[in-house]
């Protein structure tokens, strides 16, 4: 008897109807773009055809899933839960769609990701050469970017992000530990000069980078040193590159000095080193429905087996890198500041 009346409560719910393909791809220009006339230059359509396709999907679904705000058109709660998954199951339905294309013309693959500036010139560059060895026919199509995006609006697979996360609707991965020692770094000329001097002769060089981390490595030496540096940099990539053109030291995360250390363009100054909160880990965040998707799984695992590379590299002693004795600058004496 329950199970009868069970199954008549069931079969009475309607089931939702099926929508055309045509108005969710209408549905989610116009929640992105809050504008009718924008999603229809976006969709190479008419204005009208646009909103026909919006009145056609809510009749449809028999309720809104916008409000009309003057020449804006704002998504209500149910157009917001709508989106949630629709922006995700078109985005995959592209990344078939193309997947497909690729395979049937034998034509190379690619992944889109979004990366920081430092990560890819001072660490991933380097390495892009094993990527294509292990995958000719997949590229990489890299955003280098010091902004935080919405990875499925941007049509973009994946993202290699500094922080501790989580990251909302997105599955991480640790790529590198959150201790991530940061070492003095100076050219090959700066190590001449400071070879076996104690830590306050470093106050008396040009000094790039944040103050504060400055401020901390010489207390870790036990030295109260007020610093001002000569120059702050956005990018860690800028810092390292100021280094290795002489114009004075900086602090920097081991990993991106590391290859530049191991070919000789940079040398560590001095074994100390410290930690500091912007030292963050790094994580791989890309949308759970592209987890198993060949191409990701693909980037995944490189990535994880590059960054295992990297810490068998930091953990290994360094070699010795000849330096030919030069004779003293001129202008060594104008980069040296008193220590007060």
């Amino acid at each position: 008897m329950f199970f009868t009346i069970w199954l008549a409560i069931l079969t009475s719910v309607p089931r939702p109807p099926r929508l055309p393909l045509n108005t969710i791809t209408a549905f989610r220009a116009v929640a992105e773009r809050e504008n009718l006339r924008a999603a229809a230059d976006a969709l190479h359509i008419t204005h009208s055809a646009v909103s026909q396709q919006l009145r056609s999907l809510e009749e449809q679904l028999g309720f809104d899933l916008f409000e009309r705000r003057g020449r804006r058109v704002v998504l209500n709660p149910a157009g917001e839960a709508l989106l949630r998954s629709v922006r995700s199951a078109l985005n995959e339905l592209d990344d078939g769609v193309q997947a497909a294309a690729a395979a049937a013309a034998g034509a190379t693959q690619r992944i889109r990701i979004t990366v920081l500036p430092s990560f890819v010139q001072r660490w991933l560059l380097p390495r892009m050469g094993r990527w294509h060895a292990r995958h000719p026919y997949l590229a990489l199509e890299i955003d280098a970017s010091h902004h935080v995006v919405d990875l499925q609006r941007e049509g973009l697979h994946a993202a290699v992000r500094q922080g501790r996360g989580p990251w909302a609707g997105l599955t991480s991965e640790l790529l590198f530990g959150a201790q991530m020692p940061m070492i003095v770094v100076g050219s090959p000329a700066a190590a001449r000069r400071l070879a076996g001097a104690p830590p306050e002769a470093f106050a008396r060089e040009p000094l790039l980078g944040i103050a504060d981390l400055w401020v901390r490595w010489f207390a870790a030496a036990g030295l109260k040193v007020p610093v001002t540096p000569v120059a702050v940099f956005n990018d860690a990539g800028l810092l390292l590159q100021a280094v290795e053109q002489s114009l004075g030291i900086a602090i920097s995360r081991e990993l991106l000095a590391a290859d530049a250390l191991r070919d000789g363009r940079l040398v560590r100054l001095s074994p100390l080193s410290i930690t500091h909160e912007t030292a963050m880990p790094y994580h791989l965040v890309y949308p759970p429905g592209l987890r198993d998707w060949p191409p990701l799984a693909a980037l995944r695992q490189w990535l994880h087996d590059e960054f295992e590379l990297s810490r068998q590299e930091l953990r290994a002693p360094a070699e010795p890198h000849e330096t030919p004795p030069s004779r003293p600058d001129a202008r060594d004496a104008g980069r040296r500041r008193t220590l007060r």
